[in-house]
C-alpha cells in the first residue's frame, strides 16, 4: 500500500501541523467527501458488462491498465500542474475535460467537480471560479490552500480514485470484501511510483491511450441494466 508522506512546506512547521494537514488530506480522499464518487463506475461497469471484467485476477488487470495508460499520463501529470502555486487553471482545467475518453466520464468529473467546489466554502476555502471545474482541479485547489505538497496530493487523489474503482469492482463483479483489500494493497503499492513518473512528464508527453475504455464508455450510455453512472 502507498505510504502517504506528508512533505512539509518549511523546516520550520511543527509536528502538529504536518499532523493537521494529514487529517485534512485524508478528508479529501476520503469515501465520506459528499461528491457522489459511489455512484461512478469510471467504464468498469461496462467492463463487466462485457465479461472483461469478471473475477478478481481480471478486475486488478483492468484497473491497473486504467490507472498505468490513462490516469498516469493524463489525469496524474495535469493535477501536479493544477497544484503549483502559480497554475493556469482554467487552461489545465480546460485540457483535462477535452482528454476524457466518453461523455459519460466527462460528466462524472464534471459533476463531483462541482459537489466538492460547492462543499469548499464550507470548509474556509474559496470556491475557485470555473465555469466547469473538473475534479482534480477543485480537490488540486483544496491541497494548495491547505498546504499540501502536490506530490502528496496526487498520492492521496490517486489512492481516492483507486479506492473507488475497487469498490466499483466488489458491487458490479461481485466481489468479496477480502478480494477487494487484496486489490487495493496490490495497486496501491503501484500509486507513489506513479506520482514521481507524473513529476517527469513534460507537457507535450501528457496523453492517455485508452481505446477500450472510451469504447465501453461509450457502450455504457445505453446499457439497460446499470449500477453506476459511468
Amino acid at each position: 500500500m502507498a505510504t502517504l508522506r506528508i512533505t512539509l512546506m518549511s523546516t520550520s512547521t511543527s509536528v502538529g501541523t504536518s499532523t493537521e494537514r494529514l487529517a485534512k488530506l485524508l478528508q479529501l480522499a476520503s469515501p465520506a467527501l459528499p461528491v457522489g464518487a459511489y455512484s461512478y463506475s469510471g467504464g468498469l461497469e461496462a467492463a463487466a458488462e462485457a465479461s472483461i471484467v469478471k473475477d478478481a485476477a481480471s478486475a486488478e488487470r483492468w484497473i491497473g491498465d486504467v490507472l498505468a495508460h490513462s490516469v498516469a499520463r493524463m489525469e496524474a501529470p495535469v493535477f501536479l500542474r493544477l497544484c503549483a502555486p502559480a497554475a493556469d487553471t482554467a487552461r489545465w482545467n480546460e485540457l483535462f475535460l477535452a482528454s476524457r475518453e466518453a461523455a459519460e466520464l466527462r460528466a462524472e468529473s464534471v459533476q463531483m467537480g462541482y459537489s466538492l467546489n460547492r462543499l469548499l466554502p464550507e470548509l474556509g476555502i474559496e470556491a475557485l471560479a470555473l465555469d466547469e471545474p473538473a475534479f482534480p482541479a477543485v480537490f488540486a485547489h483544496a491541497a494548495r490552500a491547505w498546504g499540501i505538497a502536490p506530490q502528496t496530493a496526487l498520492v492521496a487523489y490517486l489512492w481516492a480514485w483507486l479506492d473507488n474503482q475497487v469498490m466499483a469492482a466488489v458491487k458490479a463483479v461481485p466481489l468479496g470484501q477480502t478480494e477487494g483489500q487484496k486489490m487495493l494493497l496490490a495497486l496501491g503499492a503501484r500509486l507513489e511510483g506513479i506520482a514521481a513518473a507524473a513529476a517527469a512528464l513534460e507537457d507535450d508527453e501528457l496523453g492517455s491511450f485508452a481505446p477500450g475504455l472510451a469504447l465501453l464508455s461509450a457502450k455504457h450510455e445505453t446499457q439497460y441494466s446499470r449500477l453506476f453512472r459511468s
